[in-house]
């Protein structure tokens, strides 16, 4: 397949594609090859690892085929309508992941998560911006090492939500714990990417834009829980009056996370925190309509001339039959989630590590970054694994690029502090998987044993 359509890229990357056409054309081809390419990446659960290693590194690899020669890729990685669909990955995978939780057990853990999102904030920002700052970057200005500190606190979920995911390790008291420090931790890092960014740009700290930011985004978290534990109910009934079946069951899910998405974004809060939260309030009970027996049984009365073994027959009623939301959500999802980690593989460019001084440095900064976020098991107790909560904090992803791009943007990030923040994004992303699926796995067997 890539062969065949290496010729077609090549065209539509040096201008053959005609305008806006051209540009969707050239969208549909890339979507065949990376939905396809993802999968390949499902190869690595045969020794053991979760898929989402195995899509990372295909996207790595993609990404890098420059260093052959090979450019077929450079389009893909740039490519604006992927990434909007990578991003509906992400947003579905960890509205899935909430599907899962439940407030009531989340708020068990509460404290601890609380602790956790604390303490792996503060170390990994003390490290960056007095340790790393200091050792390795003394010449540069006090906003540069803030923003070091700040790039170390990041935290990407998503990777590893999709590890417990892809384990059924989510009803772990350790992966609710990581869920809901995550969340807090996305305040924390916005809380201190504010900050920091009012520093490098005004030269001064204006506390009013703290307690503003502070209060929007508490308001949002507590708005969206009331919000959708008053509507969800309403909104379903209406939706079921309308029809029924699974696919406006699946209407409901989705739109209802795209929404509070959305409002997630208007508070100044990523997307991927509003889809977690509707996934939260969510529950089984809000799409009890969607049973709807009578109109299952008219429908059958009205099919019974056709005879209840009719291929027609079955077919219609098939799309009335009672599907828990979480595998109507995963029919989507199989497709779109791997491509969010293709595309963030795909943005990974392993040239950097070809400067032995930027390696160096980043190796240093890489292993502080980590011990930052293990240590941020120490806020539990009650016999949770502090490991796994350690190591399930440590992908920076996205999020750490997002740090390091504000600051470049800024003028504060050189281009050898950012290749150094990249690197450690490459290692806490890369690493992470197989660290945290051995830790899981030596819990099972001391559970078996």
């Amino acid at each position: 397949m890539i062969v065949f359509a290496a010729y077609p890229v090549t065209a539509f990357a040096s201008g053959g594609g005609e305008g806006h056409g051209g540009a969707i054309a050239l969208t549909f081809l890339w979507l065949s090859i990376l939905f396809v390419m993802s999968k390949l990446g499902s190869l690595i659960e045969r020794i053991g690892q979760p898929s989402v290693l195995g899509e990372l590194i295909i996207g790595v690899i993609l990404g890098n085929l420059t260093l052959v020669g090979i450019n077929w890729f450079v389009p893909a990685a740039s490519n604006e309508y992927l990434k909007f669909l990578a991003e509906f990955g992400v947003v579905l995978l960890l509205f899935r992941i909430g599907l899962e939780s439940n407030i009531k057990e989340m708020g068990k853990v509460g404290l601890q998560a609380f602790l956790v999102a604390c303490i792996g904030v503060v170390f990994p920002f003390v490290f960056g911006t007095i340790v790393v700052g200091n050792l390795f970057y003394s010449d540069a200005s006090f906003a540069a090492k803030l923003f070091i500190g700040a790039a170390m606190t990041a935290t990407s979920v998503g990777i590893t939500a999709r590890v417990f995911q892809d384990l059924g390790k989510l009803q772990m008291k350790e992966a609710k714990i990581v869920l809901g420090a995550a969340v807090i931790d996305d305040v924390l890092g916005l809380l201190i990417l504010a900050v920091v960014s009012s520093i490098a740009s005004s030269g001064s700290l204006e506390a009013s834009e703290i307690v503003v930011l502070s209060a929007k985004t508490i308001g949002f978290l507590v708005a969206a829980v009331l919000f959708g534990q008053l509507s969800a109910p309403w909104i379903g009934k209406f939706l079921s009056k309308i029809h029924a079946g699974v696919g406006m069951k699946l209407t409901f899910a989705v739109s209802f996370a795209l929404l509070i998405a959305y409002l997630a974004s208007v508070a100044g809060l990523a997307p991927i925190v509003g889809a977690f939260a509707a996934g939260l309030v969510l529950d089984p009970v809000h799409f009890r309509s969607f049973k709807s027996p009578s109109h299952v049984a008219k429908i059958k009365e009205k099919l019974e001339p056709l005879g209840e073994k009719s291929a027609e027959a079955i077919a219609i009623l098939k799309n009335f039959e009672d599907k828990h939301v979480e595998d109507l959500v995963d029919t989507v999802g199989h497709l779109f989630i791997p491509l969010f980690f293709v595309m963030t593989g795909l943005q990974v460019k392993l040239d950097v590590l070809f400067d032995t001084k930027v390696l160096l440095v980043a190796l240093a900064v890489t292993a502080l970054a980590f011990l930052g976020k293990i240590l941020a098991g120490l806020g539990t107790w009650g016999g949770v694994k502090r490991l796994i909560v350690g190591f399930g904090m440590i992908p920076r992803g996205e999020v750490g690029l997002i740090f390091a791009n504000v600051g470049k943007a800024l003028g504060v990030v050189s281009d050898e502090l950012f290749s150094v923040i990249v690197v450690v994004v490459i290692f806490s992303t890369l690493f992470t998987p197989p660290i945290l699926t051995f830790l899981l796995k030596k819990q099972d067997k001391k559970v078996q044993a």
